[in-house]
């Protein structure tokens, strides 16, 4: 009987870019041959058939995860059915949110090989709970709280990790896949092989990507407009637009063309290591060793004047190893 193995992992494009992508990889080479299946979130399916298009990709599309618990319990139980007729002889969640802790939980329950990350109690006590008006919202909204795992060592995810012994290479990624989920042998590729934009390989000047914008307040730097301008007076071509417009495919070939992206701790960072495109992180209040960038700002609650950030772009453009 073939395996037919399902990774589950629904967090933001770059999570699946940096722990989807070696993830899947990994299990590849494990069960060489194995139907393989991934369940991802919206963006996610692109990036996935793009990396791996031999896998199946099953994907909840922008708008059906609902916010609402109740309505996203309805949702992931739909979810459930679809999987459970899939007949997996092995399901992996190696996703760290409440829904797909459910989902696996759910899943575990009904009799499924299920490995990795669930939630810490049935869903009949969950619902149970809810019904009572028992349940404390730090259950659903904390990590610590609702999930358990079969890897032993998922314990050190709650910890401060960074701040303990030698960093892993590859930072969150490689801590998260080696150390807690056990996959000490994993290669940490997260390659994705598309061509250089044309236009942007053929000019005669620097090219730099930036996505200086965040969703969260903290995360996002004031200056993007002023760097830019700070750049582009020194000759360098900038670009920017890491806001969904293009697609997957596009904007991995303008980072592939691209010398350097500057971004603060978000996706873009991912996105730019799957092209080989090295990247200066402004890390903010976010310690860069959590992400192991080639380049980054020290940690500072105070943003960082543009001109110092542009003084160090045009270091590294011209080969300064100090930069």
């Amino acid at each position: 009987m073939q395996e037919k193995i399902l990774i589950i992992r629904m967090l933001g494009l770059g999570d699946v870019t940096c722990v989807g992508i070696p993830a899947i990889r990994y299990v590849k080479t494990k069960f060489p041959g194995a139907s393989i299946h991934a369940l991802t979130y919206a963006a996610g399916e692109e990036l996935l058939k793009l990396a791996e298009p031999d896998i199946t990709v099953h994907a909840l599309k922008q708008g059906e995860w609902p916010e609402n618990i109740v309505d996203a319990m309805q949702t992931f139980l739909g979810l459930a059915e679809q999987i459970l007729a899939e007949e997996y002889t092995q399901i992996i969640n190696l996703d760290t949110w409440f829904m797909p802790c459910f989902l696996a939980r759910f899943l575990k329950d009904a009799g499924e090989p299920v490995i990795g990350n669930t939630m810490s109690i049935s869903v009949a006590e969950l619902v149970d709970k809810f019904q009572k008006q028992t349940l404390s919202p730090d259950y659903v909204n904390l990590p610590a709280q609702y999930m358990q795992s079969s890897w032993m060592s998922m314990a050190q995810w709650h910890t401060t990790w960074w701040e303990y012994g030698q960093v892993p290479e590859r930072g969150y990624p490689e801590f998260y896949l080696r150390r807690c989920c056990g996959f000490s042998t994993i290669d940490m590729d997260m390659t994705i092989d598309v061509e250089a934009d044309s236009h942007l390989a053929g000019l005669n000047q620097p090219v730099v990507a930036m996505a200086t914008g965040a969703r969260t307040a903290e995360r996002n730097y004031p200056h993007g407009e002023a760097l830019k301008a700070l750049l582009e007076a020194q000759g360098v071509h900038v670009w920017t637009g890491f806001d969904g417009r293009c697609s997957m495919r596009q904007t991995l070939s303008q980072l592939k063309a691209s010398q350097l992206l500057i971004t603060v701790p978000s996706a873009p960072q991912w996105l730019a290591t799957a092209t080989g495109t090295p990247s200066l992180v402004i890390s903010g209040n976010v310690d860069p060793r959590t992400l192991m960038p080639e380049y980054a700002t020290d940690m500072s609650d105070v943003a960082v004047e543009p001109e110092q950030i542009a003084q160090g772009v045009m270091n590294i453009l011209e080969g300064n190893a100090g930069a």
